[in-house]
């Protein structure tokens, strides 16, 4: 048995499904665009049936945060929170809310987020809040790369809980605060091990590469970018994420710890303008395969052996109850998770088991729903994810359209009911519990 593993957790913000090599993406004219990832997908394992909680980044920030649906918490009805919340005291992830990094800490880990935090500002809301020991990013959605001020016009660069302005490109200032935490770290990790989660705001808009210092006076009163950017840009911009993930395995090798962390990778949503996701159908915002079904890579190699690769349905809260699972970490009783383990299918990659996946969006009034359907031996049924004004699409349409749909809208009416209401029904219905 493998000892407590080191943890990082890497998320991407708004990339494409195919936008890697290592999920078919293409090379661009500066040749392969994510070798680094490619290299760790090899080396470990690669999901091709993942989808993140919501086609928005922070409705999935909660849920990769609790474990738990994000509809438990009214933060996530804001689809997304945007800058605008900053001095709220209920847009934001409850400081009493037991969190993957809370959890962790319980547990003997020490913490930190380098990165995106996307749930509320203080003083109500934060990382050190929320169970992390540091923190070094941005508290909002999107900022921008060289000014690092967010769609309002104001710096958001934070440490801890003040804010510091830092020269320097952004992605590459997460990627060496990184580095640099790995080796303070390193150390002590026998005895304590470290849980870092590195969320980039790469290749999130606006569409700048390190070469682009220019742009931030051009797009500084519209982060959106709408007039500039392409595709050469987006892909440069990857790339520059993928080289800081190769300086961070290359400390961990550094310090011989790569054997014994457990290193996951994904995005927090479907892709945007200039992503790649192919052959899926939709986008950020909706809850289509394209707005949902997103990278995951784990690398482990205590544990997880090279070249695998899973077809297990899961979603962003199971990979952080496989975190606190692989760390020995308990919930609490008063807040169970709604995560599952992917621990099992990390050490046998063949294995699979029924992970039925639910979604719902304000935006639209969307409603999703995800299962395995049972089909005849030689078979091959391809059951998109269930769109309320699109037609479901299978290779055995008979036998879909006569009783999957009906079988899945049940099962979604089903599960809502065990979710508080949205957004629409009145605040006090909501709870944290």
């Amino acid at each position: 048995m493998a000892r407590r593993p080191n943890v990082i957790f890497i998320v991407a913000d708004d990339l494409g499904f195919a936008d890697l090599g290592c999920y078919g993406g293409r090379d661009a004219e500066f040749g392969r665009v994510s070798p680094q990832l490619d290299t760790l997908a090899a080396s470990g394992i690669r999901f091709t049936q993942g989808y993140s909680n919501s086609p928005v980044c922070s409705p999935t920030r909660f849920a990769l945060m609790t474990a738990r649906y994000q509809y438990r918490l009214r933060g996530a009805a804001e689809e997304p929170i945007n800058s605008k919340s900053r001095g709220s005291t209920t847009l934001g992830l409850p400081a009493e809310h037991p969190t993957v990094p809370s959890l962790l800490k319980k547990a003997g880990y020490r913490t930190a987020l380098i990165g995106k935090w996307h749930l509320g500002y203080p003083p109500a809301f934060g990382p050190l809040r929320s169970g992390y020991d540091e923190f070094f990013g941005p508290m909002s959605g999107g900022v921008d790369y060289f000014t690092h001020c967010s769609s309002n016009g104001q710096h958001d660069l934070w440490i801890g809980e003040e804010e510091k302005a830092e020269e320097g490109y952004l992605t590459d200032l997460l990627s060496h605060r990184a580095v640099d935490y790995i080796d303070r770290m390193a150390p002590r990790s026998s005895e304590q091990p470290f849980f870092l989660s590195l969320h980039y705001t790469a290749p999130h808009w606006p569409w700048e590469t390190r070469e682009d210092g220019a742009l931030a006076q051009q797009v500084k009163d519209n982060l959106f970018h709408l007039h500039g950017g392409n595709i050469h840009t987006y892909r440069r911009m990857i790339h520059h994420m993928d080289e800081g993930i190769g300086w961070v395995m290359q400390a961990l090798r550094r310090h011989h710890l790569e054997q014994d962390t457990l290193v996951v990778f994904t995005s927090d949503n479907g892709g945007e303008r200039f992503s790649d996701n192919w052959p899926l159908v939709g986008g950020k915002m909706d809850l289509t395969e394209g707005g949902i079904r997103v990278p995951w890579i784990a690398h482990w190699p205590a544990v997880i052996g090279p070249g695998a690769t899973s077809e297990q349905h899961c979603m962003t809260m199971d990979w952080s109850a496989t975190v606190l699972d692989a760390a020995g970490a308990e919930a609490e009783a008063a807040y169970p998770l709604d995560g599952v383990s992917l621990l099992p299918v990390l050490r046998e990659p063949a294995r699979t088991f029924a992970r039925p996946l639910h979604w719902r969006m304000n935006h639209r009034g969307q409603r999703a729903a995800r299962r395995r359907l049972e089909v005849p031996a030689g078979g091959r049924p391809r059951l998109p994810v269930r769109h309320p004004r699109r037609r479901a699409r299978a290779r055995q349409p008979r036998r879909t359209r006569a009783r999957a749909p009906g079988r899945m809208r049940d099962a979604w009416e089903s599960w809502n009911a065990t979710m508080p209401p949205s957004r629409r029904m009145r605040r006090s219905a909501w709870a944290t519990r």
